[in-house]
């Protein structure tokens, strides 16, 4: 199953799509009007997925709608909690003069700091030190705490794609992180959800790329991860309650533009694409804040 966030006509929707194939989706706010028209909602509502992806299955393809020209939102445009990982890959860690942690780095990410796919990725007035991070997104279907190895995997509603773009300088400019992680409109969300059924257990073993104007700049796989999706849980629910609608950031590959000589920076009117296999791609311009 996938599903879509989309605007259309100042209507907010949920579109249905069929496979990583499909060009076109069902708009489940006409189709299905009694499903809720939040993705959010449509994922916390017990049963919810299931009967929307049996309404689209019976939509017939005079009414599939093409994905070509529809205006993506952030997968979720009212996440809860956005938990973000760092030093998830040996690699990144190394490059960045970090020693093998023996504990991921976490942050939080704010609502206002994503966009959707094919939205454009704002580089702040303040800083031109705007660098890529391509990450896999776990989103959360049910509430969970203290999780186990054995029913981590049972909370997971469905996974996609996430640029963890980041202001160098500014995450610099304190022992935190947050700061840098968190202007405005620096996190492309998408382009959909999708759920586990169509990947294997945890998305493991898939590969995981950035490309900046297609130059391919980060290249890995989901299985070097240090703390794979259920080691990611487990930990962060011997913290906090996860809830539907929470979203998982886990980390990004070697690769990036500021551990580069000399730094690869995005500029206005760059095209940085994240894609991770059996999932699709998230593809956004640069473009200056005004």
């Amino acid at each position: 199953m996938r599903f879509v966030s989309f605007e259309e006509n100042g209507r907010h929707g949920i579109g249905w799509i069929k496979d990583i194939h499909a060009t076109s989706f069902v708009d489940l706010t006409q189709v299905a009007p009694a499903l809720p028209t939040d993705l959010k909602a449509l994922i916390a509502a017990p049963g919810a997925l299931a009967l929307a992806h049996a309404a689209g299955l019976q939509t017939p393809i005079s009414l599939h709608k093409p994905l070509s020209g529809v205006q993506f939102l952030p997968l979720l445009t009212h996440p809860g909690k956005i938990v973000c990982m760092g030093l998830n890959y040996a690699d990144h860690a190394k490059e960045g003069g970090n020693a093998r942690p023996d504990y991921p780095s976490f942050f939080l990410r704010g609502n206002t700091s994503t966009v959707g796919h094919q939205q454009a990725i704002i580089r702040p007035k303040v800083s031109d030190k705007l660098d890529y991070e391509a990450e896999l997104a776990v989103v959360i279907g049910q509430r969970a705490r203290h999780l186990t190895s054995a029913n981590a995997l049972d909370c997971v509603a469905g996974y996609t794609c996430f640029n963890d773009a980041s202001l160098r300088d500014y995450q610099r400019k304190s022992s935190q992180w947050t700061i840098g992680k968190n202007f405005d409109g620096t996190g492309p969300f998408g382009p959909w959800l999708v759920t586990p059924d169509e990947l294997p257990p945890g998305a493991a073993g898939l590969r995981i790329q950035s490309r900046l104007n297609g130059k391919v700049m980060q290249d890995a796989n989901t299985r070097d991860f240090l703390w794979n999706v259920v080691e990611s849980l487990v930990l962060i629910t011997e913290c906090m309650t996860l809830e539907p609608g929470d979203v998982i950031i886990t980390g990004t590959p070697a690769g990036v533009g500021y551990a580069r000589t000399p730094p690869v920076w995005m500029q206005p009117a760059d095209v940085c694409e994240i894609e991770i296999e059996g999932i699709g791609i998230l593809a956004n311009p640069i473009a200056d804040e005004v």
